[in-house]
């Protein structure tokens, strides 16, 4: 019996071999796999961080999962949340993009430069939040593949060309932002019902804006600073068409058309039995073709409602744990939009009963930490005076110690209430990590003040020339560099972003924040002065002044307001700080003069450095850029863009030199 029995045990035994070895063969499989999806998660994020975090921000010494921004489910990254931290590089092609289970990327405000790269990859992605930066190129058409994208928010760049017309398939959009860019073109006609967000202000768009239910929703608010916009959304008529039938295009005499399509048709006008028949042959064949096209139409409609019925049904099969995520981000979505929403009304009625008591009006976001009694009761020092007005440190009660500039009633005589207001909130809507942020301000009859946050650092020009306390030393050229570039980021923020002017840019309004980065202040302020500055009693500091003015604006009465005059003021603060001679003192030079000159300065400054010889060409380098911007044609003069594109290209031959020394030295030593 045992040996009639032994095929069905060997076929048994067999059996849970072959099994055992499918199942270990499936389980080793997706071992692997996950391996290889977590080794390329791990490359994608330290790609990313090799080409976007240049200056070392992200510390990458512990798990990848646990890097800041980083979260991950299973070893895999779903979120990648990096804001409002200086990165300065750029998004690298093949990083990110390799990130397949991300749902979440945000890189807001991180000065990030160059062009976005092929998105497609993020195939998950749902929220992607890349403002504030400095991007440029055109609209990524890879974001139209992103068939899970919710919110798309690219506002706050130096994007050009259209926007692509592809949007309008986009059905699950809730949020876009596209503003503050410099797109061209029409605007798609997006209609899509889930859209509750949508803002394409101050940009180059054209042509009218199309009337869809879902555009009306929105108003003329999100079309803004697009001069050449027309229609009913943004109350501006549009050119009217050419009528097509004018007076030189008058129709001509029925004989001469009748002869016309004689001649085309090549026969007579005579036979007028065969013309009745072919009226009747016409006629038939119309009925006919109407009789088929009513068909046509009819398995059409039954067609697609068989197909929609069957992609509800299809729908319905879908995971109950996509389902309920979706619609949990579907309710929070919703939810946020709804808190916005109630937020900026609560802040439009704050503020209006705030003007009409005459107390602080806080600028957009920004907490109420103190009131007017805290500020009037705070203990003041004096910092300094400039030309719009004077500077106090504040200390008060809470600790907190905050810059009160009382802007000076005289030169503001000309500004009314609201012009001063609306000023003030285009202002204090700017945010930039090389900007002194602006909290809040004041107006009450002849008294005005603005609200900063307190830089400790003191000064660039303190830094360059010293103090009464301190002496100054030569900057060395990375130093040089890194202030230049900061200084660059925030001007070109104004510019581009948006479209406004320092009009008061010197190394004294250049503070220096906790890691000595460099961030603007009194930005904005000069195209609020009606009347000239009083002469100061100090000729030396009257002298500076005037040597950061631009050539076309030394002979005019009232402040000159252009965003080259700006270029023209950094071309001098960039000589300044290579030299650290005063404006005042710095010569009018041809480009080969002024570099022997500055070489010379340094020299006379650096005799004890040894490694002048080895920086002179960073320094020439640097000079070049000073003299582009420091040009007497304003028309020859780089824009900010430019400048900032200059000056992050000389830090990466820079950073390529100290990378070939190091290799050099390596295989020196190992040889």
């Amino acid at each position: 019996m045992l040996r009639s029995n032994l095929p069905i045990f060997g076929f048994l035994l067999f059996s849970f071999f072959f099994f055992f070895t499918i199942v270990a063969s499936s389980s080793t499989n997706r071992t692997q796999r996950a391996f290889h999806h977590r080794d390329r998660d791990v490359y994608s994020l330290l790609r990313f961080k090799s080409k976007a975090d240049l200056w070392n921000k992200i510390n990458t010494s512990s798990h990848f999962c646990q890097w800041w921004g980083v979260t991950c489910y299973g070893n895999r990254v779903v979120r990648l949340v990096i804001e409002d931290l200086f990165l300065g590089g750029q998004l690298a092609s093949d990083s990110v993009n390799k990130l397949d289970q991300l749902r979440v990327l945000s890189l807001k405000n991180t000065s990030l430069t160059g062009p976005l790269p092929d998105l497609s990859g993020l195939v998950n992605l749902k929220s992607l939040y890349l403002d504030h930066n400095s991007f440029s190129g055109s609209f990524p058409l890879s974001v139209l593949d992103l068939h899970r994208l919710r919110i798309l928010d690219f506002s706050f760049n130096n994007l050009t060309g259209s926007i692509p017309s592809g949007l309008v398939l986009s059905d699950r959009l809730i949020y876009l932002r596209l503003d503050s860019n410099r797109f061209n073109g029409t605007i798609p006609a997006l209609n899509q019902s889930s859209l509750h967000s949508f803002n394409v202000s101050v940009n180059n768009l054209t042509g009218a804006v199309p009337v869809t239910s879902v555009l009306l929703r929105f108003g003329i608010s999100s079309f803004l600073k697009n001069p050449n916009l027309c229609g009913e959304i943004v109350h501006k008529e549009c050119n009217p068409r050419p009528k097509f039938f004018s007076p030189d295009t008058a129709a001509p005499p029925p004989a001469m058309v009748l002869g016309q399509i004689a001649q085309i048709r090549g026969v007579g006008l005579s036979r007028p039995n065969h013309g009745k028949h072919s009226r009747i042959t016409m006629i038939l064949g119309f009925i006919s073709g109407a009789f088929l096209l009513f068909i046509s139409v009819a398995c059409l409609i039954g067609a697609v409602k068989r197909r929609r019925d069957n992609n509800e049904k299809e729908k319905g099969k879908e995971s109950t744990a996509v389902v309920a995520s979706d619609a949990a981000e579907t309710a929070e979505v919703a939810a946020a939009i709804q808190m916005e929403q109630e937020s900026e009304m609560e802040e439009k009625v704050k503020k209006l009963q705030a003007a009409k008591s005459g107390s602080l009006v806080f600028c957009a976001g920004e907490a109420h930490v103190y009131t007017m009694d805290q500020l009037m009761t705070a203990s003041a020092e004096l910092l300094g005076r400039g030309t719009v007005g004077t500077t106090y440190k504040a200390l008060l009660d809470s600790r907190l110690i905050v810059t009160v500039k009382r802007l000076d009633a005289i030169r503001l005589a000309g500004v009314g209430r609201d012009k001063f207001e609306r000023h003030m909130e285009s202002v204090g809507a700017l945010g930039h990590p090389n900007l002194v942020p602006l909290r809040a301000y004041f107006q009450a009859k002849e008294e005005r003040l603005l609200i900063y946050d307190y830089l400790p650092n003191g000064s660039l020009s303190s830094l360059v020339h010293g103090t009464k306390s301190s002496r100054a030393t030569p900057l060395h050229w990375t130093s040089c560099l890194k202030i230049a570039e900061d200084v660059a980021q925030g001007l070109s923020y104004i510019h581009q972003a948006w479209q406004l002017v320092h009009g008061n840019l010197k190394s004294s309004n250049v503070l220096l924040g906790p890691d000595f980065e460099a961030c603007i202040a009194d930005y904005c302020l000069a195209a609020l002065a009606t009347n000239p500055p009083l002469t100061s009693n100090d000729n030396q500091e009257d002298a500076d002044a005037l040597a950061y003015k631009p050539p076309e604006a030394r002979h005019k009465s009232l402040s000159y307001q252009s965003v080259k005059a700006d270029v023209y003021s950094f071309g001098i603060l960039l000589l300044e700080l290579l030299t650290g001679k005063q404006p005042s003192k710095l010569p009018v030079l041809p480009l080969d003069e002024m570099m022997e000159w500055v070489r010379k300065v340094r020299e006379e400054g650096e005799k004890k450095n040894g490694n002048w010889r080895e920086d002179r060409d960073k320094f020439g380098m640097l000079t070049e850029v000073a003299v582009a911007c420091s040009l007497i044609s304003p028309e020859q003069r780089p824009t900010m863009w430019q400048v900032l594109k200059m000056l992050q290209e000389i830090k990466e031959v820079a950073v390529m030199e100290e990378c070939e020394l190091v290799l050099d030295s390596n295989n020196s030593e190992s040889s």
